[in-house]
C-alpha cells in the first residue's frame, strides 16, 4: 500500500451530487470511519477531497473505490469492511466482493474463484474469504477432514466453519450438523443447570446459532432442529459416540483439556468432517491445566489429513477498532513476556554468582588432607 507524508487529492469525475451525499453518508459519517480508521485527516471543500497524514493515498483509493458505488448509499459496515480488506492487503479494485465489480471480475475468471476463493452456497448468502486466510480457511476445510483455526476473536473462524457447515448440509455432503462446546463457566456439571439440554447448553453455542440464524434464518433453522438435522451436543456427553456423515464444529475449543480434545477428535465417523476453532489468548481453565488446543497444534500439525489455519489481527473483520486492540494486547503480552524472561535471567545469574562465590570461601578455607588438618 501507498504511504505519504504529502496531502492527496480526489476530485470526483463525473461530478454527481447524489452520489458524492452517498459517499460522504449522514453527516459525514462515512468520511469519519475512514479518518479514524487510517489514523488520517480528511477535508471536504466543494467538489474536492483533500486527505492529509501517513495513509492520505490509501484514504484517497478507498474515497474513489466507493465513489464509483454510490449510485446508492454507502452504509459505515460497507466502509467498515472496505478497511479490513485494505488493511489485509487487498487492491482498491479487489475490496467488497459483494459488490457489482467484484461480481463482474468473478463472473469473467471462474477457474481462479473456484481455487483461489472458493464460494460458499446457502440459502440467504454466498459466501468467500475476505482475507487470504480466511480464503485459506475455508479451503482447508473442503479439502481435509480435520481443520485447525487458530486466531483472536473477530476474525470469522466460527462463521465461516457454520457456513461451511451449511453449504455441506445444503449440498448433501452431510447428514446433519453437530455443534458442539465446552461449558468452562458451569465445569462441565450440566446436570446443576435448571432446563433441558438445549436449554442449559444454549447460552455457550449462542455465537453458533446467531451465525445459523444468519445464514439460513430463523423458521428454517428451527425446523432443521426440529428433524434433528442440526444438533447441539455438549462436549461433556459425546464421549461413546461415533459421528458417521457429519459435519462437526467444536467452538471455543482454547477451553478443552487434552483428554476432552482426544476423546472429540476420536468421534469423528466416515463421511464426517470437522472443525475445531479457538484463540490460545483466551484460555478460561483452571490453573494448571493444559489447553487441549494447544497440544493438539504441537502433536497433530504433520499428520496427513489435518490442518491447521492461523489468523493475525490482518483477519478482524468487525469494527476497525477490534484490530487496533488486538494487537495493542499483543504488544503487551510480549512486553509482559519478555520482562519476566529477562527476569528469571537475571535471578538466575545472580543464583549462581552466589553459589560461585560461596564454593569459593568454602573450598579455600578446606584442608586439602586429614594430615593437613591434624597439623
Amino acid at each position: 500500500m501507498k504511504t505519504s507524508t504529502a496531502p492527496q487529492f480526489f476530485i470526483p469525475d463525473p461530478l454527481d451530487n447524489k452520489r458524492l451525499a452517498h459517499l460522504c453518508g449522514p453527516l459525514d459519517e462515512n468520511l469519519r470511519q475512514i479518518s479514524a480508521a487510517l489514523d488520517v485527516t480528511i477535508f471536504r471543500r466543494g467538489e474536492k477531497f483533500i486527505a492529509s497524514g501517513g495513509n492520505a493515498a490509501r484514504a484517497t483509493e478507498i474515497l474513489e473505490h466507493f465513489y464509483a458505488l454510490a449510485d446508492k448509499p454507502v452504509s459505515v459496515e460497507e466502509i467498515q469492511l472496505a478497511l479490513v480488506e485494505q488493511r489485509a492487503g487487498a487492491e482498491p479494485d479487489e475490496l467488497s466482493p459483494g459488490s457489482a465489480a467484484a461480481a463482474e471480475n468473478a463472473a469473467d475468471d471462474v477457474e481462479m474463484t473456484s481455487i483461489e476463493f472458493p464460494v460458499l452456497k446457502t440459502r440467504r448468502h454466498d459466501l468467500r474469504g475476505r482475507t487470504p486466510h480466511q480464503s485459506q480457511y475455508i479451503r482447508s476445510i473442503l479439502e481435509h477432514d480435520i481443520t485447525f483455526g487458530i486466531g483472536p476473536a473477530g476474525t470469522g473462524k466460527t462463521y465461516l466453519a457454520v457456513a461451511c457447515a451449511v453449504d455441506a448440509l445444503e449440498r448433501d455432503a452431510v447428514k446433519k450438523i453437530v455443534l458442539t462446546r465446552p461449558a468452562v463457566e458451569a465445569g462441565e456439571r450440566l446436570g446443576f443447570l435448571p432446563g433441558d439440554l438445549a436449554q442449559k447448553i444454549d447460552p455457550y453455542l449462542r455465537p453458533l446459532y446467531d451465525a445459523l440464524y444468519d445464514l439460513l434464518g430463523f423458521d428454517r433453522t428451527q425446523k432443521m432442529f426440529e428433524k434433528q438435522a442440526i444438533e447441539i451436543a455438549p462436549l461433556a456427553y459425546m464421549r461413546g459416540r461415533t459421528l458417521n456423515h457429519a459435519f462437526i464444529i467444536l467452538d471455543e475449543a482454547q477451553n478443552t483439556t487434552s483428554e476432552q480434545m482426544k476423546m472429540f477428535l476420536t468421534r469423528i465417523g466416515f463421511g464426517s468432517k470437522a472443525v475445531v476453532t479457538g484463540d490460545i489468548t483466551q484460555i478460561d481453565l483452571h490453573s494448571g491445566q493444559r489447553s487441549g488446543l494447544i497440544e493438539a497444534g504441537q502433536i497433530l500439525q504433520n499428520v496427513r489429513g489435518i490442518a491447521f489455519s492461523h489468523f493475525s489481527s490482518k483477519d478482524v473483520v468487525r469494527h476497525p477498532l477490534v484490530g487496533r486492540i488486538v494487537d495493542a494486547y499483543e504488544a503487551a503480552s510480549a512486553h509482559k513476556a519478555g520482562a519476566q524472561a529477562i527476569a528469571a535471567d537475571f535471578g538466575g545469574a545472580k543464583s549462581r554468582n552466589a553459589a560461585n562465590a560461596g564454593g569459593g570461601v568454602t573450598k579455600s578455607a578446606r584442608p586439602r588432607n586429614a594430615n593437613a588438618a591434624k597439623k
